[in-house]
């Protein structure tokens, strides 16, 4: 095929989804695989996006305090909260609901298991 998308997916990073996903079946394969090619997808994206605002945006000393292509990054991915920061958000929600979640249980069991004795 040399009439490739610009951003498709290197053969070798699919493979590894192949991998990844081989337990899920048919349609958990199809699924994990689109949701992965999206992400990666999207990514390049993200990193064409921020090199053009790099070098096209307020190019003037004074008004470029910091990269913005950092920026832009840091703003459409941020990083996911730590267990302990998800365990604490929960404990003080608690006041609010009566109950816990399976999976709010499973985030304090996980990082109450993390701490050290």
């Amino acid at each position: 095929m040399t009439d490739q998308h610009p951003i498709t997916p290197p053969p070798e990073l699919v493979r590894q989804w192949l991998e990844d996903s081989a337990e899920d079946g048919a349609f958990g394969i199809s699924h994990y695989i689109a949701t992965q090619a999206a992400r990666w997808g999207a990514d390049q994206q993200l990193k064409l996006d921020a090199k053009w605002l790099d070098h096209n945006a307020l190019n003037e000393a004074h008004l470029k305090i910091a990269p913005m292509g950092d920026a832009l990054k840091e703003a459409m991915r941020p990083k996911p909260l730590s267990l302990k920061a998800q365990a604490l958000a929960i404990v003080e929600n608690l006041g609010i609901c009566d109950h816990l979640s399976p999976e709010n249980e499973r985030i304090i069991r996980e990082a109450l298991e993390s701490l050290s004795n």
